[in-house]
């Protein structure tokens, strides 16, 4: 698994648990399959056995996999069972892929008048990020949190998933989120590591989300580059 020097990284068995969720909402892996073992696990996300078992240990307190003493661990997909990533719907074309994020910018201020209303705060925290999918870049993101979470933010303070950061450091957790999808023009502070230059047409994703406190906390829009990514939601 390639490693990321972004001090906000997930830990390396967070990665691997998130893929294999990934994997599994993806229908890659069904019910009721076993998993390899756990050495050939290793070597094909490049950690050490340790590593490996803290990843499987974290989907079975999920309840997303079953441990059977002498037989392996079996997917045993629970419907409450979340991850970091329950709400990320772009995917690589080859697979789910696994999300990363290089934080472009953060700064208070304040919320655009052509937004929907996401929070009592008339000020906002909004973050530019570059998105990947297994480390090619997917995606440009522009995310807005109400104000009133913090007074303050600085960029050690955010993991590159916000939803962990959402729980970690302020006590609450993503539940619900609206999409509208369509097409747009590449916004100009994009990055040249984007393959999409400014203006280009990309995919593109507005988003309100709800927080478990009972109102909406977050705003948020997404170009996305179909060349390497799509948007997936699975109805079930």
């Amino acid at each position: 698994m390639t490693q990321n020097n972004n001090s906000g990284s997930l830990p390396a068995y967070i990665k691997i648990s998130e893929v294999i969720a990934r994997r599994i909402n993806a229908g890659q892996i069904l019910v009721g399959d076993r998993l390899a073992n756990e050495r050939t696990m290793a070597v094909e996300f490049g950690v050490a056995v340790g590593t490996l078992r803290k990843a499987l240990y974290d989907l079975q307190v999920r309840g997303l996999i079953t441990r059977k003493h002498g037989s392996g661990n079996y997917i045993n997909k629970s419907s409450e069972a979340t991850n970091v990533y329950s709400f990320f719907r772009l995917e690589s074309l080859v697979g789910a892929g696994l999300p990363t994020a290089r934080l472009i910018s953060i700064k208070r201020q304040k919320k655009p008048p052509n937004t929907p209303y996401f929070g009592p705060d008339r000020e906002a925290f909004r973050f530019r990020r570059l998105r990947f999918l297994d480390d090619i870049p997917a995606a440009l993101e522009e995310i807005w949190l109400d104000g009133s979470i913090a007074t303050t933010l600085n960029k050690n303070e955010i993991s590159e998933s916000l939803y962990h950061t959402y729980q970690s450091r302020f006590g609450f957790w993503i539940v619900r989120a609206e999409d509208y999808v369509t097409f747009s023009s590449v916004p100009d502070w994009g990055v040249d590591q984007f393959g999409l230059r400014p203006g280009d047409t990309a995919g593109y994703i507005e988003r309100i989300a709800w927080a478990n406190t009972g109102g909406e906390l977050e705003f948020s829009r997404s170009w996305y580059d179909p060349s390497v990514a799509r948007y997936v939601a699975r109805i079930k």
